[in-house]
């Protein structure tokens, strides 16, 4: 989080090296004013007024800090999470230049994505952090349909894909205190109008952007006010009905239901099975070769062709 801060402040030209050294030695929270003032300057392609016009909500997206390029957009959030910003804060780069995905994955994140953390300080407790994952790739695919994409899916647990390809990115990260959350970073990377080809050479195949798909460049500050007004909805709904209506929704949308999948779980062997659903918790349900059914609560679901 240091080195996060750091970056910024170095970006803006204004500490020379050795008082960034000085800085290096002093609490980084004593720089949340500056990291904020940042936030509020105008940056090129996304816009605070153009996603907060007409924005329809009554807590998620009211704060938005942007920044033209960070580290991970996550890293900005934690450390704003720890001073004081509202519930429901957004933030937002123009450019990530070392965000990360599930498992410490790296995830590419050019000008022309829209890359997003949102701090909630929700009412839960930590056996149901997986199901905001799931409730925000729920999310995600209501706000595509809004803009003309009706045949997006989620990957359990974290992915949106469209005609086999990845297209989103979801990281639900906790803040706790004395296994207390005080507050849930949900990250969403998603790959709007940028050229694939411009990625690493291994990604380009399984990747696709909202560009591609419809055949025109999309606005990414109009994609972003949808999926705020998505977000608060779904938990408005969560609130009022429950997990279990969201995972309603999530299993109409689901990629991984039927499918055979090379199972990998932290610490365990990998395994082959076929998805039979998901479990109130949020776990992936899969049979086992040898018939035995198998709750997936962490790891990776490798779809195998």
């Amino acid at each position: 989080m240091q080195n996060e801060v750091i970056n910024i402040l170095k970006k803006e030209e204004r500490f020379s090296d050795e008082t960034i050294d000085e800085i290096r030695k002093v609490g980084i929270n004593d720089f949340a004013d500056i990291i904020m003032d940042v936030g509020k300057q105008d940056t090129e392609y996304i816009k605070r007024d153009e996603i907060q016009k007409g924005l329809k909500t009554e807590k998620i997206g009211k704060e938005i800090y942007i920044y033209k390029e960070v580290m991970s957009t996550n890293t900005v959030a934690k450390f704003l999470a720890e001073n004081d910003v509202e519930n429901g804060c957004v933030i937002l780069s123009e450019k990530q230049s070392k965000a990360k995905g599930r498992s410490g994955k790296q995830w590419e994140s050019p000008l022309g994505g829209i890359w997003m953390s949102l701090i909630i300080k929700p009412q839960i407790d930590h056996s149901k952090i997986p199901m905001i994952t799931l409730a925000a790739g729920v999310a995600v695919v209501k706000t595509l349909e809004k803009i003309g994409i009706e045949n997006a899916e989620i990957k359990w647990p974290n992915d949106v894909m469209i005609n086999d390809k990845k297209v989103c990115g979801i990281l639900t990260e906790a803040i706790t205190k004395f296994n207390i959350i005080e507050n849930i970073i949900v990250g969403i990377g998603i790959d709007a109008n940028f050229d694939v080809n411009t990625l690493p050479q291994e990604l380009q195949e399984g990747t696709t952007t909202l560009g591609h798909e419809l055949g025109h460049k999309i606005d990414e500050n109009e994609v972003i006010r949808l999926l705020l007004e998505e977000i608060e909805t779904t938990i408005d709904l969560i609130y009022e009905n429950g997990f279990e209506f969201m995972l309603k929704e999530w299993r109409k949308y689901s990629y991984s239901i039927g499918k055979i999948v090379e199972v990998k779980e932290p610490f365990n062997k990998s395994y082959d099975a076929y998805v039979l659903g998901i479990s109130r918790e949020g776990a992936l349900v899969v049979e086992k070769i040898d018939g035995t059914l198998e709750k997936v609560i962490s790891g990776e679901c490798i779809i195998k062709k």
